[in-house]
């Protein structure tokens, strides 16, 4: 008999501070060990749940090699202290691999397969960069012309939607200052503080004077990249890095990072057993593809594609998390499809607060349900961003 579908609720969502890469305040630490801070914190805030009904461990990472590699959920589940009995997979789709974690595990529930699933992120890009320690590509990229950009750098593909959809330097210099500013007060205001779970991190220095390694601990309790000192000024110094005669910058781009998030679903089951109260409901999610050479683009196609599958109007979205690749495909998105500004990224993005890629959709997921309640909204929101290769995806959210 088939069952119907039913609700996925998320009862907790948190992630570790956001560190810059690759010399940044998290770049000794493995993200395995992010994750497993993650898994352990989303847990704490649901003491009542007992780790036995846990059902499956999913978590996203776009470069799954090297230090994040040996289906790096299952073992994060394991050195957290979960029950040998909770299973874990690791999923990629490079920069929404967190969010397609959450929709995994919500898909899970509602079809009936599961009451209890973490979803999640980790990456960190000072030990595995981007590409990962060996590029590999199939050579018939090259061999053929339409394929070519497949194997374009992010970079380049963000040059071209800027002159296609003609995005000034000017206005994503703009951009950028304004990410930074939204941080900044959003920090200041105690916006980040629900979602953020501190941890403490040992550093190693060598005295060559007396021989000695010494230890240090520091208490990291907030992201690494906002920046106070920001100004237009400074990012109209700054030289193209990927086309001479570009408009695209280190300052109008997102930041390489390291970080990890973890967010807990439930059935509605769940919910009455434990007497858990949801931060929201699971909605829907949407990926489409659009043409490798513009991949920045990508959630003009995933946004209307969730919206209808939601049966909501654009105009129904409170908040929006559209992850910040770069700024000239911020401002393309948000321009093609009419978003208000107001309503993208209060807190600011990933240009401020870094993209640790298959981190950041399970990140940005947290910030779209504590930001929400922070500002005492309640309805729907979303999480949406371009994906290398040429693809959108977007998630929508009805937070409570």
């Amino acid at each position: 008999m088939t069952k119907p579908i039913q609700d996925a609720y998320i009862v907790a969502a948190t992630r570790t501070p956001v560190g810059k890469a690759p010399r940044g305040m998290l770049r000794q630490v493995r993200p395995d060990d992010l994750l497993v801070h993650a898994l352990r914190s989303v847990l704490a805030q649901t003491p009542a749940l007992e780790p036995d009904s846990i059902e499956d461990v999913v978590v996203g990472c776009a470069f799954p090699e090297a230090e994040q590699g040996l289906n790096m959920a299952r073992v994060a589940a394991l050195l957290a202290g979960l029950p040998d009995t909770v299973p874990g997979v690791t999923v990629n789709r490079y920069c929404s691999s967190g969010l397609n974690a959450v929709q995994i595990a919500a898909d899970r529930i509602r079809l009936g397969e599961a009451d209890v699933v973490i979803a999640g992120g980790a990456e960190s890009m000072s030990m595995v960069p981007m590409m990962g320690n060996k590029v590999a590509i199939n050579p018939q990229v090259f061999a053929h012309e339409e394929n070519y950009a497949i194997a374009y750098g992010m970079g380049i593909t963000a040059e071209k939607v800027a002159r296609q959809w003609k995005v000034s330097r000017e206005d994503q210099d703009a951009f950028s200052l304004e990410s930074h500013r939204r941080a900044l007060a959003a920090r200041a205001a105690g916006g980040f503080s629900a979602e953020i779970s501190p941890l403490e991190v040992t550093y190693r220095h060598a005295d060559l004077a007396s021989g000695e390694v010494r230890h240090e601990v520091k208490r990291l309790a907030d992201d690494e990249g906002p920046r106070a000192d920001s100004s237009l000024e400074a990012l109209a110094k700054l030289r193209p890095v990927f086309d001479a005669k570009g408009s695209v910058t280190a300052g109008n781009s997102s930041q390489t990072s390291d970080g990890a998030a973890a967010v807990l679903l439930v059935s509605e089951t769940m919910l009455k057993r434990y007497n858990l109260t949801p931060l929201a409901r699971y909605v829907t999610f949407a990926v489409k593809g659009v043409p490798p050479e513009i991949m920045g683009i990508g959630p003009k196609e995933a946004v209307p594609a969730a919206l209808k599958r939601a049966g909501l109007k654009q105009d129904a979205l409170l908040w929006i998390e559209l992850n910040e690749a770069f700024a000239a495909q911020s401002l393309a998105v948000i321009r093609d499809l009419g978003l208000d500004p107001q309503r993208v990224n209060p807190h600011g993005g990933a240009i401020a607060l870094g993209h640790p890629l298959g981190a950041t959709g399970a990140i940005r997921t947290a910030t779209l349900l504590h930001g929400m309640r922070h500002k005492g909204q309640k309805g729907y929101g979303m999480v949406t961003m371009c994906i290398g290769t040429g693809m959108g995806a977007a998630g929508i959210f009805e937070v409570y």
